[in-house]
């Protein structure tokens, strides 16, 4: 069988200085802690909520459905 797993790719666009301390550790759960770096992660409703938190901070670059 295929690997059907989504994933969805995000890019750190903004800084996390003078950010609140929750959505810098969003950021590091989201395996982002520079800018420009990118991180692959399972599309799941916690990743997505996640994504939400900082959507400020990141950018989806690829949603694989």
């Amino acid at each position: 069988m295929a690997n059907t797993e989504k994933t969805v790719t995000v890019e750190q666009i903004g800084s996390p200085a003078r950010r609140p301390q929750d959505q810098r550790a969003t950021l590091i759960g989201l395996g982002l802690n520079k800018m420009h770096r990118r991180s692959t992660l399972k599309d799941t409703p916690e990743v997505r909520g996640m994504i939400n938190k900082v959507q400020h901070l990141v950018r989806v670059v690829d949603d694989n459905a």
